[in-house]
């Protein structure tokens, strides 16, 4: 087993064993049954936990909330009702262990969502959080990609760094 980025995973990955870890981009619990978003630079992948096959699990991910890091290994299973929004709708990991690595206080803007309102003062002094974001992380991604390409032709052309 190794550890795979939540938003690689596909129904190719149906039956592996992986370890995820990520924030907590959304939580839902269900009574019988937990869901957590799990999100990383990848992407977001959906993870199961069930208290009644694993209790542990479910007590160690109890007090998990939004943007707290969390490890969490499992078994990649395909979804019954498929999410066609995500890259990874069609599958999910159905949590064997988990574990709380950070706590996070309450934020003071929303990661996932640039649409809500925060100042840019805000957005400055917590500039950490905002970076969490997917669109910032497209604009450093497409920043690095453009960086190592003109690196690598100056490169090619015999120049030093």
């Amino acid at each position: 087993m190794k550890r795979t980025g939540a938003g690689e995973l596909r129904a190719a990955h149906d039956g592996e064993r992986v370890l995820l870890k990520g924030w907590v981009a959304r939580r839902r619990d269900l009574g019988g049954i937990a869901f957590f978003d799990l999100r990383d630079r990848s992407g977001v992948a959906q993870v199961v936990v069930r208290p009644e096959e694993n209790p542990e699990v479910a007590a160690a991910l109890a007090p998990a909330r939004l943007e707290w890091v969390i490890e969490v290994e499992g078994v990649v299973a395909r979804r019954s009702a498929p999410n066609p929004e995500m890259p990874t709708g069609e599958v999910e990991v159905i949590a064997h262990r988990g574990a709380v690595l950070s706590p996070a206080e309450p934020l003071p803007l929303a990661v996932e969502s640039r649409a809500v309102e925060a100042s840019e003062e805000t957005r400055l002094r917590y500039r950490y959080l905002d970076l969490r974001g997917a669109e910032l992380q497209r604009n450093l991604k497409l920043r690095h990609d453009v960086d190592l390409q003109v690196s690598s032709y100056f490169d090619g052309q015999g120049f030093y760094e």
